[in-house]
């Protein structure tokens, strides 16, 4: 019967670079239920940062990028032999476990994440910069619904936000007081997870003098420049 699972031996070459994309499935329905605090809430935000640091310790990737409800996993050693069903499968699993962990309340339905497999190799910087750009587009799209939600009825302000640009609602916010560019980092460019080396400073007492050395660690970033390739040159 083996024959049956016609998609099984699906793969991704074992020696090449893949992101694995998780994203929350219905989140927009989970928001609502569970009362998330608008346009960004904080505890929503731990959690995913804390499914982002397991997954980092789990598989080991290059880089971990995340904002709203989903999250790209940088790999460069694929896992099961790149059998795409086992990758998928795993990974959101663990990222719905994960989640469903982390979080402190009652669920009133379980927690699903999706995934898929993005072959990439030598792309990295342009998906990178691609998704930190609707980081961006979320954060001002996020703020200006909530501004207008606040002033009218949610019917209302669904239509005064559509056909508006990404520089109307940015002007629109201004003149009521709020200046994007004052918002956390973390909100407009999204969090990465990615090793960092720390100096350590020690004892050598064969040579009875202080010794540097250099220690990895895992790094959630909050506070991430504009994408640029410099700035994965620099990761890898």
């Amino acid at each position: 019967m083996k024959e049956y699972e016609i998609f099984s031996d699906l793969r991704v070459p074992v020696n090449s670079k893949i992101i694995v994309r998780l994203d929350g499935r219905s989140f927009h329905s989970f928001a609502k239920k569970m009362e998330l605090v608008k346009p960004y809430d904080d505890a929503f935000y731990n959690v995913m940062v804390n499914v982002s640091k397991e997954l980092f310790e789990e598989f080991s990737p290059l880089f971990i990028y995340t904002f709203s409800d989903e999250i790209s996993v940088l790999l460069d050693k694929v896992p099961f032999n790149g059998r795409v069903e086992k990758i998928n499968s795993v990974f959101a699993s663990f990222a719905s476990s994960s989640f469903t962990l982390n979080y402190d309340k009652k669920f009133s339905k379980p927690v699903a994440f999706d995934s898929r497999v993005i072959p990439i190799n030598d792309d990295v910087y342009d998906y990178f910069k691609w998704r930190q750009d609707e980081a961006w587009r979320n954060c001002v799209n996020g703020y200006g619904i909530h501004f207008l939600k606040s002033k009218y009825s949610s019917d209302e302000a669904n239509q005064k936000i559509n056909g508006l640009g990404l520089s109307d609602i940015h002007e629109l916010l201004f003149q009521n007081g709020l200046n994007l560019n004052d918002v956390e980092t973390w909100k407009k460019r999204g969090i990465g997870v990615y090793r960092k080396n720390k100096e350590v400073i020690g004892f050598n007492k064969k040579e009875s003098k202080e010794q540097i050395s250099y220690r990895s660690f895992v790094h959630v970033d909050c506070n991430l420049p504009i994408f640029s390739k410099d700035f994965f040159n620099s990761l890898f």
